[in-house]
């Protein structure tokens, strides 16, 4: 059982999972945002479609309720509503763009952090690499001396024959 806890533990601390929790909640309070934003602006402004009496308009009755004589409702309406489908392609569609707009802006805030983290090792590793407490970079070191570049056999002869000449002078 302890290790159970602390598997559940060190689970529920990583990173990736506090993220997603936050996410969870921060989504939760968006669509209630845009749902207010449909229901309470978007809403009306279809509804006001001249001609259109509210959103009944923009609705059409297949079958109407059945009542008894006490008016309880023995079998409800069927009726499809153009209205709500409207209202629910709108939610979805702003939902969906400003999530990818809130993505799309997270992903370069770390795409940043990460450039930052990189300059910062390499201007660290630079500076121990100058102070001589890291050895330099395959790239950076020095060339060797070059090696001497051998005589071919002609220029050989050529030289042997100089040298012949100049000691019979």
């Amino acid at each position: 059982m302890k290790n159970l806890f602390a598997d559940f533990k060190k689970f529920i601390s990583k990173g990736n999972v506090i993220d997603l929790a936050v996410g969870m909640i921060i989504g939760a309070a968006f669509t209630a945002i845009v749902n207010a934003l449909v229901n309470y602006i978007l809403k009306p402004l279809i509804a006001a479609i001249p001609g259109a009496d509210g959103l009944g308009a923009l609705q059409i009755v297949l079958r109407e309720a059945q009542t008894d004589e006490a008016g309880n409702i023995i079998t409800n309406a069927v009726i499809l509503d153009f209205g709500e489908v409207i209202s629910a392609i709108i939610s979805f569609f702003l939902t969906a763009i400003i999530l990818f707009i809130i993505v799309k802006v997270i992903v370069k805030i770390r795409e940043k952090q990460e450039k930052a983290r990189l300059a910062i090792k390499k201007a660290v590793e630079d500076k121990l690499r100058a102070d001589g407490k890291l050895p330099p970079l395959e790239d950076e070191k020095k060339p060797e001396a070059e090696e001497e570049v051998k005589p071919t056999t002609e220029e050989l002869l050529t030289q042997i024959r100089d040298l012949l000449a100049s000691k019979k002078s």
